[in-house]
């Protein structure tokens, strides 16, 4: 269903984590074209971010994004080869995640 790309490097004392989310986004109130009908919304809720298994950045979307979202965040510390989780969840219950180690 969705693909989540990551990368991640230090970059002058903190860690510099790029992710790409492969999402619909639908936002509920875009009609199909061969029928009229409503598409339902279908849109990521949550992203977390973890460093070791530590949270560092827990986002909140709605609809107000568009399709396939690229979120970026920076946070003190982190090494070479340390763990980057990033996990999100939607409005349809499911959810995705991925993991890398810092470049």
């Amino acid at each position: 269903m969705s693909t989540v790309k990551i990368r991640s490097r230090q970059q002058d004392g903190s860690t510099l984590v790029h992710v790409l989310i492969e999402h619909p986004m639908e936002t509920g109130r875009r009609r199909d074209e061969t029928t009229g009908e409503l598409i339902p919304a279908h849109f990521i809720e949550q992203v977390l971010f973890e460093h070791n298994g530590r949270r560092v950045a827990l986002c909140a979307l709605s609809t107000a994004v568009s399709q396939n979202p690229y979120l970026s965040i920076r946070f003190r510390g982190g090494k070479s080869g340390d763990k980057i989780r990033v996990s999100w969840s939607d409005n349809l219950g499911r959810h995705g995640s991925a993991e890398t180690t810092v470049a």
